[in-house]
């Protein structure tokens, strides 16, 4: 009986998920969201889509999302630099054939003019962070300053309760600042904003294909 009890308390002990560790790839639950999409065969893919300003666009495109039961990872919708147009920037796991197919069903949208998507390489990304972390911990602890000023972020606010610190980059870069800092104790608040991003190319696409459209037109 000791034997058994002593095999199942080791066997118990081997899958036990170990925090903060590197991922173990035995439960899961220790992976980033993106160390479990590459498990799956998925991309993340970033999808631009210009539409009309009209009220309702933006529950039409994301009903395109969850009627395939695709998450959305973030969203970020502003005016774009066309005249009359906004600019939705959506972040998504998902394969080729589905981003094709996401593509496709917005694009048939009324009022969406254009839906691109990309990978990372083919634009450039940025997002933006703000951490309030606490004072008396910062001035407690020199490290929490070195850390500010390892990841390039800067601090734009300080009162005796909190300080407020902003991080601009790629998101794995704020999200090293943020592991680092929370693992000093000093984390209260934390929040990005969705990815912008701009694509390589020299003109903008939506410009050119209007262009084109337009002409199109006159020559009919």
């Amino acid at each position: 009986m000791e034997d058994n009890n002593t095999q199942q308390q080791s066997t118990t002990q081997d899958i036990t998920c170990i925090p903060h560790e590197s991922d173990c790839a035995v439960c899961g639950r220790c992976a980033t969201r993106e160390q479990q999409a590459q498990r799956q065969g998925l991309t993340l893919y970033t999808i631009l889509v210009y539409s009309e300003n009209i009220a309702g666009v933006l529950n039409q495109i994301t009903a395109v999302f969850t009627r395939r039961q695709v998450n959305i990872e973030s969203l970020n919708v502003c005016a774009s630099s066309t005249p009359g147009v906004h600019k939705y920037t959506i972040t998504c796991y998902c394969t080729l054939e589905m981003v094709k197919m996401l593509k496709k069903q917005i694009e048939k949208r009324i009022d969406v003019i254009q839906a691109r998507y990309f990978t990372d390489d083919d634009i450039f990304i940025l997002e933006t962070s703000l951490l309030k972390i606490s004072t008396p911990t910062m001035l407690e602890n020199a490290d929490v300053c070195r850390m500010v000023r390892l990841h390039g972020a800067r601090i734009v606010e300080v009162n005796p309760t909190y300080s407020t610190v902003e991080k601009t980059g790629m998101t794995e870069d704020i999200l090293n600042l943020y592991d680092s800092l929370n693992r000093l104790g000093c984390v209260l608040q934390f929040v990005r904003s969705g990815r912008i991003c701009i694509t390589k190319s020299y003109r903008e696409q939506l410009d050119a294909y209007l262009a084109e459209r337009e002409e199109s037109r006159r020559r009919d």
